[in-house]
C-alpha cells in the first residue's frame, strides 16, 4: 500500500464523480478563452490540459476566463465560436477520465497588475478616454469603493455601479449556461479569493459602500450570493458551481501581508468570520470550496515562493472543513504525502497543485507509479509562471508581453509556448561539447541527447551543478537541492560522457562540431578602502564563516535571500542598497519580493536605501546616503552581492554558442529557455 493512496479514490462534486482527489488549481493565462486578447479557444492551453488528463489529473480547472475581454471589453457570452471549439475538445477530454470545470471572473478591482506604461492613462482622463475602446482600464480595475491600487502608488480605483454589478451577475449565468452546452462538468466562481473584485466586495478593510452591496455581513457578501443564484437559476441546481476561496485574508492593511507565525490585526476575513461565510455560501449554492489564503497585500500565502512553508494553508482550510457539509480542496505549496495524509484523515476533500503542473506534465503518473525521482521540481521562483514585478516607482515591471503569456514555466519552456521549444530530432548527429555543468550545461546536454546528439560535458570541479549548488544551499531552498538532483540523475540515465575535474582553457583541441560554452559568471567587486575585508556571497553561501553583526552590501535578490538566511541563523543583518527599494527586477514576482520585505520589516532588520558604501574598517562600514549624510554601521563581517558579469570561456562563432549567465546574467528562466534554444537549434 503506497502512502499516496488516499489521493486516487473517487469523489463527488455535487454528482459529478472525480476519479482522482488531485486538482489542477487555476493559473493566471491558461484560460481555454486567452488572456489579455479577443476571446477565442486558446490552443496552447487547451493542449497543456490534454496532456494532464493524459496523465492522469483529475478535477482540472483552468486558468480565469474573463467575463468581458480585457482588450475591446466584448462580453465573453456573445463569443459563441469558441464554445464550439469547447464542445469538441471536452468530448475527446473526457475520454480520459478527466473531468473540467471553467473558471469565470468578474474581475480584478485594485488587484490588476498594471503595466507600467499604463499607469498614465489611468491617471490621466484624457489618456484614459482615448485608449478606452482598446482597454478600458477604468472599468477593469473599478473595485467595490475609491481605493488605492496594489500596484500603481498613486492611483485610486473608481467604484463600480449597481448596473455595473447587475450586467456582470447576469453574464456569469449566461457565460456559465453556454459552458454547461458545450459539455462543460462545471463551472468555478473566481473569487472570495486571493483580493479579487468579488473578495474585495467581501472584506471590510476594501468595502466602504452603503448601498446594498456594503456594510453588514449580508450586504457584503450579495455579490458572490447572488453569482451563483444566477447560475443555478439559468443551469439548473444539478450543475455544479465551485467557488475559489480564500479562508484567512493574512492581510495587516493596504500593501502589507502577514508573515507565518506573526500575531496581528486582521484587516480582512479572519477565521471566525470565515467559519460564518463558509456555510453563508454553502447555503446560498456553492457546491465546492476551493481553498488556500491570502490577498494581493498578502500575495504570498496564495501564490507561495521558497521562503513560505510547505502546506502553509492546510490548518486553516482543514479547519473550514468542520462548519461545511460541500467538498472542500486545499492548495497552497501541498506536498503530496502530506495531502493524502489530510484526505485520508477527512481534513479536507482533495489536493490542489498548479505550479507542479507547468514543470512536469506527467508528475500524477509518476507519483501513483512509484517513480518520485523522475518529477521534476517546481522551485517556487515564479520566474516563468507569474514574472509581475513591482518596486518603488514601477507598477507591473514585467513586459506586456510576459503580462500576456503568463503560466510558462521557467524549467519546462515546453509548457504553455505553441510547439516552440518542442524536441525534434538531429537531421545530423554532431559530436558536441558542452564547457561547465552548471544547470544551463547539464540543461543544453540533455536537450541536444535527446535530439540525438553525441554530448560531452566538462566541468572542471568534481560534480555537476555549477553555481546552482551554492544558491540551494540555504535550509529554505530545499526544492533547488531536489532539482540539482533531478539533473544529476538525468544525465546520469542518458548516454552523455561526463569528465568531471576537467578545466577547458583551449577549445579548439575539443573533438567536437559544435561547442557550448556554459562557463557561467564571476562576482562584481567593489572598490574602496577596505574591500579585502569583503566575503563574497558565493563564498558564504559555500560555506564561508560570518560574525553576528554582518552588512550585505546589496539589496538585490541575492543579498536579501542572504540576509533572510542570516536572520535565520540567529545572526543580526544589515543591507545597504544604492537604489531607492530592495530587490528592484523586473522578473521578479511581486509574491516573492514581497514577502521578504514584509519580513524584514516585521523582524526589524535594518535597511539603508539610496545609499554608498564609502570605507569598510575591521570592524564597521561607513556609508553615505542621498543626502550626503555619513553614518558608521557596526559589522563583524561584511558580505558583498553587488551582482555578477558573464564569464564566457571563448567568443560566440557559428561552431561556438554561449548560454546562461555565460552570455548575460539573468536567472534560471534565462538560464535553461537560451539553453534549451541552442540544444534546439544545432
Amino acid at each position: 500500500m503506497s502512502e499516496f493512496d488516499p489521493l486516487f479514490t473517487p469523489w463527488k462534486i455535487g454528482n459529478v464523480e472525480i476519479k482522482n482527489r488531485i486538482v489542477v488549481c487555476p493559473m493566471g493565462g491558461t484560460s481555454l478563452f486567452g488572456w489579455m486578447e479577443a476571446h477565442h479557444f486558446d490552443k496552447d492551453a487547451a493542449n497543456f490540459f490534454m496532456n494532464l488528463a493524459k496523465n492522469d489529473a483529475g478535477l482540472i480547472i483552468p486558468g480565469i476566463a474573463p467575463l468581458r475581454n480585457l482588450i475591446g471589453g466584448g462580453w465573453l457570452y456573445k463569443a459563441k465560436r469558441p464554445f464550439k471549439k469547447l464542445k469538441k475538445y471536452m468530448d475527446e477530454l473526457h475520454t480520459t477520465g478527466a473531468k473540467l470545470f471553467v473558471q469565470l471572473t468578474a474581475g480584478f478591482g485594485r488587484s490588476f497588475s498594471i503595466p507600467t506604461a499604463f499607469v498614465p492613462m489611468l491617471k490621466n482622463k484624457v489618456l484614459g478616454t482615448l485608449i478606452k475602446p482598446i482597454m478600458n482600464l477604468s472599468y477593469i480595475c473599478a473595485s467595490p469603493s475609491r481605493l488605492p491600487s496594489r500596484w500603481a502608488e498613486g492611483v485610486m480605483t473608481r467604484p463600480l455601479k449597481k448596473k455595473e454589478i447587475e450586467k456582470m451577475i447576469s453574464a456569469f449565468a449566461k457565460t456559465a449556461n453556454l459552458c454547461k452546452d458545450a459539455g462543460v462538468d462545471g463551472v468555478e466562481v473566481h473569487a472570495v479569493h486571493e483580493g479579487y473584485l468579488l473578495d474585495q466586495f467581501t472584506t471590510a478593510y476594501t468595502n466602504q459602500r452603503t448601498d446594498e452591496y456594503g456594510g453588514s455581513f449580508e450586504n457584503r457578501f450579495r455579490f458572490p450570493v447572488a453569482v451563483v443564484k444566477a447560475i443555478k437559476a439559468e443551469c439548473g441546481e444539478d450543475f455544479p458551481v465551485s467557488l475559489r476561496y480564500s479562508v484567512v485574508s493574512k492581510t495587516k492593511g493596504f500593501c502589507e501581508g502577514a508573515i507565518p507565525g506573526e500575531k496581528f490585526k486582521e484587516v480582512g476575513r479572519d477565521i471566525k468570520e470565515s467559519e460564518k461565510a463558509a456555510k453563508y455560501l454553502q447555503d446560498a449554492g456553492y457546491d465546492m470550496l476551493n481553498c488556500d489564503n491570502g490577498t494581493y497585500d498578502a500575495w504570498y500565502w496564495a501564490h507561495p515562493p521558497a521562503y513560505m512553508p510547505d502546506n502553509c494553508n492546510l490548518d486553516d482550510v482543514a479547519h473550514i472543513r468542520k462548519f461545511v457539509d460541500i467538498p472542500v480542496v486545499c492548495a497552497g505549496k501541498m506536498v503530496p504525502a502530506v495531502g493524502a495524509q489530510a484526505v485520508a484523515d477527512g481534513k479536507i476533500d482533495a489536493v490542489g497543485f498548479a505550479r507542479q503542473f507547468l514543470v512536469d506534465w506527467e508528475w500524477v503518473k509518476k507519483l501513483k507509479n512509484g517513480n518520485l525521482e523522475d518529477i521534476q521540481p517546481c522551485i517556487h521562483c515564479h520566474n516563468g509562471c507569474f514574472p509581475l514585478s513591482h518596486y518603488k516607482g514601477i507598477a507591473n515591471g514585467a513586459s506586456v508581453h510576459d503580462s500576456k503569456h503568463m503560466s510558462r514555466c521557467a524549467l519546462n519552456p515546453m509548457t504553455m509556448q505553441n510547439g516552440k521549444f518542442d524536441i525534434k530530432p538531429a537531421k545530423r548527429i554532431k559530436k558536441v561539447a558542452v564547457i561547465g555543468g552548471g544547470v544551463g550545461g547539464m540543461e543544453a546536454a540533455r536537450v541536444a541527447t535527446l535530439r540525438g546528439h553525441q554530448v560531452t560535458i566538462y566541468e572542471k570541479t568534481n560534480e555537476l551543478g555549477g553555481v546552482f549548488i551554492a544558491a540551494a544551499a540555504p535550509s529554505f531552498k530545499e526544492a533547488d537541492k531536489k532539482l540539482i538532483e533531478w539533473y544529476r540523475r538525468q544525465i546520469a540515465a542518458l548516454p552523455i560522457k561526463v569528465k568531471l575535474q576537467t578545466e577547458i582553457t583551449d577549445i579548439s583541441s575539443l573533438d567536437a562540431d559544435e561547442v557550448i560554452i556554459a562557463t557561467g559568471s564571476v562576482a562584481n567587486k567593489l572598490r574602496l578602502p577596505g574591500a579585502e575585508r569583503c566575503t563574497s556571497a558565493i563564498d558564504y553561501l559555500r560555506g564561508a564563516e560570518v560574525g553576528e553583526r554582518v552588512v550585505i552590501i546589496g539589496g538585490g535578490l541575492s543579498g536579501c535571500e542572504i540576509a533572510y538566511d542570516l536572520y535565520l541563523k540567529g545572526k543580526k543583518p544589515v543591507i545597504v542598497e544604492s537604489k531607492n527599494d530592495l530587490m528592484v527586477s523586473k522578473s521578479l514576482c511581486l509574491a516573492n519580493s514581497s514577502y521578504l520585505r514584509d519580513f524584514f520589516k516585521l523582524k526589524k532588520v535594518p535597511v539603508y536605501l539610496e545609499s554608498s558604501v564609502q570605507e569598510i574598517t575591521e570592524k564597521a562600514v561607513k556609508i553615505k546616503n542621498k543626502n550626503g549624510e555619513e553614518q558608521t554601521i557596526a559589522a563583524d563581517s561584511v558580505i558583498e552581492a553587488i551582482g555578477y558579469k558573464p564569464a564566457p570561456l571563448a567568443k560566440k562563432s557559428k561552431r561556438v554558442h554561449i548560454v546562461g549567465d555565460a552570455l548575460k546574467v539573468g536567472n534560471l528562466r534565462t538560464v535553461v529557455w537560451r539553453a534549451w534554444e541552442i540544444a534546439e537549434k544545432i
